[in-house]
């Protein structure tokens, strides 16, 4: 087992709390987990989210996602991940098939928060990407995932989806980002890890 780490709270100059994670080492291994926004619809295999941040942050990303997911099955197959991978580092992005079909905000919630106590158990560090309501207008991820973020305190994004997704410049269709929407999420995935001190 991993040593154990401590989540600290840092104020950051813009006003936000971000917890602090233990540092990854160059040979950590990190799992991005999600549906098909970590899948990469919309791009190709070497241009997913994934792909590119593994190149920003110099270590090792391996793309889990699944495309069509919703969170009730990305709770099933998590186990099997964590057990394959053994990962320092879990990137949540989950939840927009479970909008979409309109499944029940509460039960994805809850899915979330079992995952994220899932990859814990583990002694798995986890960062939270929100993921937005469609609408006309895009502002921000739906509201639960903000609250999950606090209670459970760890970093979290409920913003560059939004902005990827609200603009048709980085869409490859109305739900899923094209490369440069990919290029925006990884930079913005590896500036919260600067934030929280996993990286430098």
């Amino acid at each position: 087992m991993k040593k154990s780490y401590i989540f600290i709270i840092l104020l950051i100059g813009c006003g936000s709390d971000v917890p602090i994670l233990s540092q990854l080492s160059l040979d950590a291994v990190v799992v991005a987990f999600g549906d098909s926004l970590t899948y990469g619809v919309g791009a190709t295999v070497d241009k997913n989210y994934p792909a590119i941040l593994s190149q920003l942050i110099q270590r090792e990303v391996i793309n889990a996602g699944v495309s069509g997911e919703r969170t009730a099955q990305g709770l099933a197959r998590l186990p099997e991940i964590l057990e394959k991978y053994q990962p320092d580092l879990l990137i949540l992005c989950h939840g927009g098939n479970d909008i979409l079909q309109k499944t029940g905000e509460e039960q994805a919630a809850d899915n979330i928060i079992a995952m994220i106590q899932m990859a814990q158990d583990y002694e798995t560090q986890v960062i939270l990407i929100g993921v937005p309501k469609p609408k006309l207008f895009l502002s921000s991820a739906a509201g639960f995932y903000a609250e999950i973020a606090t209670k459970m305190k760890i970093p979290y994004d409920g913003k560059i989806m939004s902005k990827v997704l609200s603009k048709n410049s980085l869409k490859s269709d109305l739900i899923h980002p094209n490369l440069k929407g990919y290029q925006k999420i990884a930079e913005a995935i590896a500036e919260l890890l600067r934030q929280a001190k996993a990286i430098q």
